[in-house]
């Protein structure tokens, strides 16, 4: 099982499951890593709101999980998704829109 951070986190990656695009990148704890296995849908600790949130509870964005690997060792989760919608919550499709460029940060849609 996962071996949680001094702060009981584990980073998680999440990925588009048909294309396998990196979606975006959050934090897990043990309620959020049991609520996404009981439910089939993505939650995560959020750092910045001290909180458990249910990606999309606001947008409806969810991410329909579809596999969750952990890898070698055991502090790092990858979560394969389906999303319904963008994944950032800038609107973009996925949280890694911009790419560094001659040291400036460029838009790639």
């Amino acid at each position: 099982m996962p071996r949680w951070d001094a702060n009981g986190l584990i980073t998680a990656v999440v990925t588009d499951a048909t294309t396998g695009e990196p979606l975006m990148l959050a934090h897990m704890n043990e309620d959020a890593l049991a609520k996404t296995i009981e439910g089939g849908e993505a939650w995560f600790w959020s750092r910045s709101r001290g909180r458990l949130w249910k990606k999309g509870e606001s947008s409806g964005h969810v991410l329909k999980v579809v596999e969750l690997r952990i890898d070698c060792d055991q502090d790092a989760l990858w979560v394969r998704a389906e999303p319904a919608g963008p994944a950032c919550h800038t609107g973009a499709r996925s949280c890694f829109y911009r790419r560094i460029e001659d040291g400036s940060l460029v838009r790639k849609d």
